[in-house]
Parts: structure tokens; C-alpha cells; sequence
């Protein structure tokens, strides 16, 4: 196993080249298809979650675990010293003393900068406010491969609240490095960011936006769902409906179509979905694991 993405932070999906995603992605699968136990034994992830998570706290100790390694950390902010006034900073330059590899969460864009910058030791940013999640970019990428073989040549429609979900911005920047069709369904309050259209646009990628996912379904191969980020929303912002994927959709859409949504879900997609072949969002959580593998393995120098 190689890979050249070694001893450095994963703040961005854009600290990656198309080149070293695709080694990760390949190094994922052999991670899926069997890996060496005691590669990371001796190291010692810190779990450091400041916001609420299932998913990729777990699965990144479920990784080290699987990898020989240990973990410290915490999931709760009010058990730290910040709680107490301590800055960030100052927190996340002990909490490197202790450990070889940092995963990092906290509710504030831009926190996972400071973070790294604070850091002696390789940082992973698995989430900062509204701003990226790469390494659920990795996982989306994995999975996606491994539905299609491919990610160049798909028409990928992206739904729901594209203005704060954070694993939108990174998978955005990610697909622009292939050569995709992107549709963007949203609330118009909840449309994709300036900025991110600008960059799709300068790389000349296309794309269109819509309000209504019937005028789109039939032309796609992949959708990607998420929920309204309330949590994100400002102080008096008026709550938006969520944009709806029901079970009668599926009349509309391609045999091969899939459906991929990174979870938590709430009303966006019904439970109906479940049981049938396009629904493709509990392999993808599952996918987190060798995916997170990889990116540990890499990151510490072990591959």
C-alpha cells in the first residue's frame, strides 16, 4: 500500500489533489477488502468533538481501533477547559502533546484552521460550522465509485439546504475536479453559496439550479440529499419546509438511479426508500470506516 498524503492536516478537501484523493479512495478499498492490524499500533488518536456527532466520531475510533491504535477525547465541550475561558488555541496545542493525530469538530467556520495551526501533530477537520467536512467528501467519492465504477461521465443532482450544509460546500469543490453535470435543487433562501458557483465557473463545469426535483429526476444518475441545517440558521431566520424525496419520485427516475444522503436525516427522505435498490445511504455510512482508515493510515505516515 502507498500513498504520498503524509504527516500533514486535512483541514480542506482542496488540501488534497485530484491525484492524492485518488489514492485515498484506492487505498480505501484495500482497506475494505482486508488490512494490516497493527499498522497504527503504538498511536494515539485525540477525539476532539465541540458539536454533537454520531457518525464520524465513531467511525473515526471504530478506525483507529481496527487499525492497532488507541483514543482519547472527548464529545462534549462543557467536559474541556474551555468551558473555563481557555482559548482553542491554547486547548488544542496541549491536547497535540498528547496524541499523534488530531479529529477535529467544533460549531464555528473557520475553527479547524486555528485548530491545525495550533497543532504540532497532522489534523482532520470532520466538520467546522457551515463551512467543509472533507473527509465525508472522501466517503461520498468512495461510495459513489463503487456504485458506478466511475464519477466522470454522472449527472449528479445535490438537494436540500446548499447554503449551510458543510458536506455540500466540500463535495462541490471535490466534483469539480471531474467531469460531472450538476443540477442544484434548493429553496431559493438555501441556494448554493456565491462563492462555490463562482469556482464551478471558473473551471467551466455545468450546472443549473431548480426549485422543483421532478424537472430533474429523469436525467440524473445520483442523488444527493441533505437536511435543513435549523441549527445553523441565524437568530429569528424563519425556518424553511424541507425539500421532500417521497417514494412516488422513484416512478420518475433512472433503473441504475441512487440515492446518497450523509445523515442525519429528518423528513427530506422518506423512510419507504429503505428497502429499495436506489437507496444507497446506509453503505455510504458504512463506507466511513475504510474510508477513515485510509485517511489515518495515511496522515500518520503508515502507508
Amino acid at each position: 500500500m502507498t500513498t504520498y498524503v503524509q504527516k500533514r492536516d486535512l483541514v480542506s478537501i482542496l488540501d488534497l489533489s485530484k491525484e492524492e484523493i485518488e489514492q485515498i479512495l484506492s487505498l480505501s478499498t484495500e482497506m475494505k477488502n482486508g488490512c494490516t492490524p497493527d499498522l497504527c499500533k503504538g498511536d494515539i488518536l485525540a477525539s476532539c468533538f465541540f458539536e454533537p456527532s454520531t457518525r464520524s466520531r465513531l467511525s473515526f475510533e471504530s478506525a483507529m481501533h481496527r487499525l492497532g491504535g488507541s483514543v482519547i477525547g472527548f464529545s462534549d465541550s462543557a467536559t474541556t477547559s474551555t468551558a473555563k475561558g481557555e482559548t482553542l488555541y491554547d486547548t488544542m496545542r496541549i491536547i497535540s502533546s498528547y496524541a499523534d493525530i488530531l479529529v477535529f469538530r467544533h460549531p464555528q467556520d473557520g475553527a479547524a484552521r486555528v485548530a491545525a495551526d495550533a497543532s504540532d501533530k497532522p489534523l482532520i477537520n470532520a466538520g467546522d460550522g457551515a463551512n467543509q467536512h472533507p473527509t465525508q467528501t472522501l466517503i461520498d467519492l468512495f461510495t459513489i465509485r463503487h456504485l458506478f465504477d466511475t464519477i466522470d461521465g454522472l449527472h449528479i443532482a445535490i438537494a436540500g439546504d446548499l447554503k449551510y450544509a458543510r458536506t455540500v460546500h466540500s463535495l462541490v469543490k471535490a466534483l469539480s475536479l471531474y467531469s460531472v453535470r450538476l443540477y442544484f435543487i434548493s429553496p431559493e433562501m438555501l441556494q448554493l453559496p456565491d462563492q462555490n458557483a463562482n469556482e464551478l465557473r471558473k473551471k467551466g463545469l455545468k450546472f443549473s439550479f431548480h426549485e422543483c426535483l421532478t424537472e430533474i429526476l429523469p436525467k440524473v444518475d445520483l442523488l444527493y440529499m441533505t437536511r435543513i441545517q435549523k441549527e445553523r440558521f441565524l437568530p429569528l431566520m424563519p425556518l424553511t419546509a424541507p425539500m421532500v424525496f417521497s417514494r412516488a419520485h422513484l416512478t420518475k427516475v433512472k433503473s441504475g438511479f441512487r440515492i446518497l444522503h450523509p445523515l442525519p436525516r429528518k423528513d427530506e427522505l422518506d423512510p419507504s426508500i429503505d428497502d429499495t435498490p436506489h437507496a444507497a445511504y446506509f453503505q455510504q455510512a458504512a463506507n466511513a470506516l475504510p474510508v477513515r482508515m485510509a485517511i489515518l493510515a495515511s496522515l500518520l505516515g503508515r502507508v
